[in-house]
């Protein structure tokens, strides 16, 4: 006679498994996706097609051949080339500092509340900012100018003998006022801004230990802003090594005073263009945007460090 085995306690189920997240993982790229293809394209394919050139060079007889890194050797032994970096670190050294300044010195003054009708001096600073770098090349130009110009019309109608502002020795400082008068608006606006958002209390603990306004400048707000400070300086040093409208512009008006390799984005177009020397120009291309990347990191490290 067979008896009947109760039934075995059921344990736990095993647990299923996993679902697979290829399908989700590819998600974020779908968001993604369309930035990082127009980056690539107008981005770091342009970089990749100028290395590719800055390893031929075209010659006479055989045609385009493969060089390696001969025209780098070329590149850092050109005078033409380091003398157009000379100068732009000349104007880098001078014109970035006081152009920083007087938008500093603007924003503060906006910032303070005891400026009468700011709205209007804040849209009159900035409004340079929106006139196009050829109009306002073209615009100082003519003002430059000793013969049709307002430094002429000054001198006949005064008599006076005022110096040449596109003769050699003053037309980087004349391209200087030009980028200043430019750029002050705009980066006013970002220290402005970064103004704006420091916290009130701390104005007003400053007011209650009796600080000056000079305190407060120094101690509360200009820490405050020290990003925006590098963020604006970072902007500006990269547009000083990319100077090339207002020289290419005033070069008609000064032609003994701006040659072709006056800054090293004029020199790289004129020999691409003009010298038809495409794989040389794009080795000096190259070599400026590493040094223009070197010298912007330095800064940012400078800047951004702790007790800066």
């Amino acid at each position: 006679m067979t008896t009947l085995q109760p039934p075995a306690a059921a344990g736990p189920r095993p647990a299923p498994p996993p679902a697979r997240r290829d399908r989700r993982s590819w998600k974020g790229w779908g968001f993604i996706g369309p930035f990082a293809a127009v980056f690539a394209l107008v981005f770091l394919a342009p970089i990749a097609y100028s290395v590719y050139l800055s390893l031929f060079r075209d010659q006479l007889i055989g045609g385009t051949t493969f060089v390696g890194l001969e025209n780098y050797q070329q590149a850092l032994k050109d005078e033409l080339f380091w003398a157009s970096l000379g100068r732009v670190a000349l104007f880098l050294v001078i014109q970035v500092p006081i152009m920083l300044g007087i938008a500093l010195l603007v924003a503060l003054a906006l910032d303070s509340g005891r400026l009468y009708g700011k709205s209007f001096f804040r849209i009159t600073i900035f409004l340079p900012y929106a006139v196009p770098a050829v109009v306002a090349t073209l615009m100082w130009g003519f003002m430059y100018g000793t013969k049709y110009g307002l430094v002429g019309d000054f001198n006949s109608a005064f008599g006076w003998s005022l110096p040449d502002p596109l003769s050699a020795d003053l037309v980087l400082a004349s391209i200087g006022n030009i980028v200043t008068w430019e750029f002050v608006g705009y980066n006013m606006l970002i220290f402005y801004s970064a103004l704006r958002v420091v916290p009130h209390s701390l104005y007003e603990a400053a007011e209650i230990d009796g600080a000056s306004q000079w305190r407060v400048i120094t101690a509360i707000k200009l820490p405050a802003i020290r990003g925006a400070l590098v963020i604006a300086t970072i902007f500006s040093i990269i547009g000083s090594f990319q100077l090339f409208n207002e020289p290419s512009i005033l070069r008609p008006l000064a032609r003994n005073a701006i040659t072709t390799d006056y800054t090293p984005n004029f020199y790289t177009y004129s020999l691409s263009f003009s010298g038809q020397q495409h794989n040389y120009s794009a080795t000096v291309a190259i070599i400026m945007g590493l040094i223009t990347m070197v010298v912007a990191y330095v800064v940012q490290l400078r800047g951004m460090r702790k007790g800066a």
